[in-house]
């Protein structure tokens, strides 16, 4: 019995170190375990904010697409104007007179060149449409002379108050500014889009950035506000999902 008990002891004894082993070995896997979840999440916030990037960029190629300018119709052919009809020889004149005052050339020869050189710029002129002007805006936009760019956008405002393509010109307005990290001016014009078009798609992507903006500014607080108003505004649209994917981090670190 006694020989027994000592094999008993001694098989708990050797039980109680294996047990001992597989707890210390079984702590590192809970760890990592624990870290998956969060990984995970990183993870799906990262690629909703592929895909909301990815979107946003699609959504600017079919704006392009829609506001190209045309391709301008080919210019007349300019005809050349019939040769003057050969002038008389005056008449001769006292050697006294002809000596005081020189003759003038004809009138036409100096009136034909300007008309001919004015009459291109007029032909252009009236065929600038509200939307090729949008366009050229967009272009000096895309080609980084945003200082340009937002003066040939106000001009466009300015010319053509009434026009559907308003909405969008005052959105990259704020963009530009955006651009140039000006956050306190670009939040202005983001804002003017909402009291210019309150109910398009373009108000909900100005609210998008005015609530980056706010980040940008250390007002996590608003930006949050102004996200949730975007959400709760236009809850289908592409703004929406991407505000959704900013405030996912925020909602997990609670």
């Amino acid at each position: 019995m006694r020989l027994e008990l000592a094999d008993a002891r001694q098989a708990h004894q050797t039980t109680a170190g294996e047990l001992a082993r597989a707890l210390a070995e079984s702590r590192p896997m809970a760890a990592r375990t624990e870290e998956v979840p969060s990984a995970q999440q990183q993870s799906a916030a990262e690629m909703a904010r592929l895909r909301a990037r990815l979107e946003a960029l699609e959504a600017e190629v079919r704006e392009a697409r829609a506001v190209a300018p045309a391709p301008p119709a080919p210019a007349p052919a300019l005809v050349p104007p019939p040769p003057p009809a050969p002038l008389a020889p005056p008449a001769p004149a006292p050697a006294r007179v002809q000596a005081a005052t020189p003759r003038p050339a004809p009138a036409t020869a100096r009136a034909a060149p300007p008309a001919r050189a004015e009459r291109p710029r007029e032909t252009a002129a009236r065929g600038t449409t509200p939307e090729q002007m949008y366009g050229a805006a967009l272009a000096t936009f895309r080609a980084r002379e945003h200082g340009q760019a937002v003066l040939d956008f106000l001009d466009f405002i300015a010319k053509y108050p009434g026009h559907p393509l308003v909405a969008n010109a005052q959105y990259w307005i704020g963009e530009a500014y955006y651009v140039q990290r000006d956050f306190r001016q670009a939040m202005s014009e983001f804002q003017k889009v909402l009291k210019t078009a309150p109910g398009s798609l373009k108000a909900g992507d100005a609210l998008l950035k005015i609530g980056l903006c706010q980040r940008q500014l250390r007002d996590e607080a608003r930006a949050r506000l102004t996200w949730q108003r975007l959400i709760r505004e236009f809850p289908r649209s592409e703004s929406a999902a991407k505000a959704r994917a900013y405030l996912e981090p925020a909602a997990a670190r609670r």
